[in-house]
């Protein structure tokens, strides 16, 4: 019982550390992917709203920085990010990047739903690829050859001699 109960806690910490690094990494793509002088200069940014935009930036340069605001709430990053931007470029500003970036739409909104449709890409492709694995190891395990879908024993390939 303590094993299994060893086992089911160590599994629950890796899949959370794992989670937490995959939040991360989604912050740090933000904030290194995007080019941040050219959008102060498209949004006519003062120097201290640009500066205060770097220091944002850089905030949490390592993951153990960035993990000590949000090891209990990994999502939580984006609705700070984005509120801090937002007070950091005032509601015209935010608004004028919110539509030229985002659509006009909320970017927290729009980084949940991404998030989502590649999990859900990513569950779905490993369920086919563990039919088409269970599928191979079945067939081959019991040492005959694939049966190809829609054939049956008996239906298939022509025995040569034409029909009967």
């Amino acid at each position: 019982m303590k094993k299994l109960l060893l086992s089911a806690f160590l599994l629950g910490t890796f899949t959370f550390g794992y989670s937490q690094s995959a939040y991360y990494n989604d912050y740090r793509s933000n904030v290194t992917n995007t080019n941040w002088e050219t959008i102060a200069a498209n949004l006519l940014l003062s120097s201290t709203q640009k500066q205060q935009l770097f220091n944002l930036n850089n905030q949490y340069p390592t993951y153990d920085s960035w993990n000590r605001e949000y090891a209990n709430q990994p999502a939580r990053w984006s609705t700070d990010r984005f509120s801090s931007i937002q007070r950091i470029m005032g509601n015209d500003k935010y608004t004028k990047y919110k539509n030229k970036y985002y659509k006009g739409q909320n970017p927290v909104a729009v980084y949940n739903r991404s998030k989502n449709t590649d999990a859900r890409k990513k569950h779905l492709t490993q369920k086919v690829k563990q039919r088409k694995n269970s599928t191979n190891s079945v067939q081959y395990s019991k040492g005959k050859k694939p049966v190809n879908v829609g054939q049956s024993k008996g239906q298939g390939k022509s025995n040569g001699k034409g029909k009967k």
